[in-house]
Order: structure tokens, then sequence, then C-alpha cells
């Protein structure tokens, strides 16, 4: 299985490598990648930017989608609402696992994806989650089949470490999380 990081212009950095450096440290391959293919994409808030290498491939086993930084949360709103633009279409025939962290969940439910799902987002946005018409779930991970969701933007370790339990075992993920020195927290709510 190959899992593929979304870059979208004013992505949060954080969002990003969690996920991506967990996974990777599994022995779960991941590349970072855009709608458009290899490019430099500028975080939000001028952090920083990443080389995205490869274009975004729906086929792949996994898809983690992060969430935008930006001061105020109407910018926040903009950046997801224009990476819903072009990533949501891109998504839209995704056969594997879909995952978000933070407002990645809100760029799924911007682009019409997840209506009637399971999701989570950062605390401030679960009411907007929930106006369009995602049943939002006050959870630190929330696993409902192919769409996993984490909450904060400090979740995507978490996250990495849920997806590596689901796709490689238990004693994977303990492995990983004992490198890490980091012991997960919060709740992981599974679909019944």
């Amino acid at each position: 299985m190959k899992a593929q990081v979304v870059l979208f212009d004013g992505f949060d950095p954080l969002d990003v490598i969690g996920p991506y450096e967990t996974l990777t440290a599994g022995g779960i391959p991941a590349e970072l990648v855009t709608v458009e293919g290899a490019r430099e994409v500028p975080a939000g808030l001028g952090l920083l930017s990443l080389k995205a290498t490869a274009r975004l491939d729906p086929g792949a086993g996994l898809v983690v989608v992060p969430g935008a930084a930006a001061l105020r949360d109407d910018e926040v709103f903009d950046l997801l609402t224009a990476g819903a633009a072009t990533v949501g279409p891109a998504l839209k025939d995704t056969s594997g696992i879909i995952a978000t962290v933070c407002g990645g969940s809100l760029l799924l439910a911007i682009a019409g994806l997840i209506k009637g799902r399971n999701a989570t987002t950062n605390h401030l946005g679960l009411q907007a989650l929930e106006s369009m018409g995602v049943n939002a779930v006050r959870a630190r991970i929330v696993d409902d089949g192919d769409l996993v969701t984490a909450a904060g933007v400090t979740s995507g370790v978490d996250l990495g470490l849920h997806l590596l339990e689901r796709l490689a075992g238990a004693h994977k993920a303990v492995e990983i999380e004992e490198l890490f020195a980091h012991e997960r927290r919060g709740t992981a709510w599974r679909a019944a």
C-alpha cells in the first residue's frame, strides 16, 4: 500500500508532517502530491513550502488531506474552500481510505464528499462540519471505515498511528509510538 499526502496552497505543515513521518516510519511508503503534479507548494502563514513529487492518484490505497493555516478563521475557510475546488473533484472516485487532519474534513465537506458520514475536525470547526450535513463527532480520531478523520493540528501523529494499527497491526503501531516517544491520546471513535 502507498500513502499520498495531498498538498494545496495554504496547507498546515504540521497536518502534513505528522502523518507523513509516522506512516513512513511504520513502513508504509508515503509521498507528497498535488492535483496538478510535482510543484513547490506554499504553506499557510508563509511558514515554508514543501515539494510535491507526484500527481494525486485517487487509486492510491490511502490519501491524507490536511487542513489549512491562517491567522483568522475566515482566512482558513477561504483556503479550505479553494482547496476543495481543486482537491475535491480529484477525490470523488477514490477507492481506498481517505484520512484527514484538522480542517481537512471541512475541505471534504465543502466539496460535498462526506455528507451523512461520521467525522471530526478541530473543535472550532465542529459546528461548521455539522452545518454541512456531516455527523460531527467530538473525538480525537473518528474511524468511519474508508473515512478516518483526526481532530486538531496536533492529532496528525495519532492519526498516523491509528492508520498503522489498522494497516500493519498493533505491534507496528506500538513500535513507532515507542520510537517517537509519543503516547496516543484522546478517544478513537469507531462506527459500529
